[in-house]
């Protein structure tokens, strides 16, 4: 994974410094009228490498990814390739690939003559355009489907053919716009995990637009978090998810209660809470609090519902305070019920203490 150069301010993205290599945007904004769609935002996408920019619908992230394409005006050098400003740079002469939601092949067209459109238009000779299309069919799992009526397809496997339309003539960047909000949740978490193969294995430099947490954390090698047109940190999705860089982005990631570390080690002892100084601040999300009848956390029953997971309960817990915890399987549990629980230390948040 790609590291981000440059220091990172305590709940802000990161100070990234001057690159010759791959995509940089340097304080980029974009505004409609009074209304500003992307607020400064600055950030890189290295040579290979995937950033995912999450956030929920109208923070900014599909506005970023149309300027940085070239559909949407923006000021000099606040988009440049390889050093180079690209503010004059039209669209079709950028080198980019795009990918959206919906797909967008051509109804006329079979699955071979969507994929292959873009080397037709570039006038790559037959010979080599079929050669190139019968790879990336293969690399996408519909090895044979030249033929094949694009109509007659899953939106899985149209969303595939799109894909290789968009791989087809090498693009030196690849913006992809919610790919896959379109699809059921169960297809989605798996094309993401194929779709993050396929970009490794061909080791495309992609920017991934996404509002969906499991997908851009399985996809990227780094996540940028915006919010109302701003970044507001960009890290590894370890890192993100263990220490998030304010109590903003904690509760974008589903972080939903927040304890003082002083607390929490007298709550669920020492041993587990040894990194935690007594000022710092810890966000707990449902599956950081676990039912368990040897755990130390004695809580009272407020509210259960069953999930995918298994059962989300709302607790009182003593000095942590009205808290949300988890049991696997489907519990009955009544509401008023004594239950034990213990903490999950791989799900719990430590956030900087300036974020607080």
């Amino acid at each position: 994974m790609s590291a981000t150069a440059g220091s990172r301010t305590p709940g802000g993205p990161p100070e990234e410094g001057p690159t010759e290599d791959g995509l940089a945007v340097c304080g980029l904004s974009v505004r409609f009228g009074r209304v500003t769609a992307v607020d400064a935002v600055s950030c890189t996408v290295r040579p290979g490498e995937v950033l995912a920019m999450l956030g929920p619908s109208g923070c900014g992230k599909s506005t970023l990814l149309r300027a940085v394409a070239g559909l949407e005006p923006t000021d000099p050098r606040a988009v440049r390739w390889d050093g180079v400003d690209l503010a004059e740079v039209p669209v079709h002469r950028r080198g980019f690939g795009l990918m959206f939601q919906d797909g967008q092949l051509f109804p006329h067209r079979d699955v071979g003559g969507n994929v292959g459109f873009g080397l037709r238009m570039a006038g790559v000779p037959r010979s080599v355009r079929v050669a190139r299309v019968d790879e990336l069919l293969e690399l996408v799992g519909l090895d044979g489907w030249q033929r094949r009526n694009v109509a007659t397809m899953s939106g899985g496997e149209q969303q595939r053919v799109a894909l290789a339309r968009a791989l087809a003539p090498r693009p030196r960047l690849l913006l992809l716009d919610e790919p896959l909000s379109s699809l059921d949740r169960t297809l989605r978490e798996r094309l993401a995990s194929q779709l993050s193969d396929i970009l490794r294995r061909t080791g495309t430099t992609a920017l991934y637009v996404t509002h969906d947490h499991d997908e851009a954390f399985t996809v990227a090698d780094r996540v940028g978090v915006m919010d109302h047109g701003a970044l507001l940190q960009v890290a590894e999705p370890s890192q993100l998810w263990r220490r998030p860089g304010s109590e903003r982005v904690a509760r974008f990631l589903g972080y939903r209660n927040f304890v003082r570390g002083a607390v929490l080690r007298a709550t669920v002892g020492e041993p587990l809470c040894r990194d935690l100084g007594p000022h710092d601040l810890v966000g707990l999300r449902p599956e950081s609090l676990v039912v368990d009848p040897a755990g130390p956390v004695a809580a009272t029953v407020l509210d259960h519902r069953l999930t995918r997971a298994g059962t989300s309960l709302t607790v009182e817990a003593g000095p942590l305070g009205v808290v949300e915890a988890s049991a696997p399987g489907a519990h009955e549990l009544a509401v008023g019920a004594g239950v034990r629980l213990r903490l999950e230390p791989a799900a719990i948040a430590h956030l900087p203490r300036a974020a607080h």
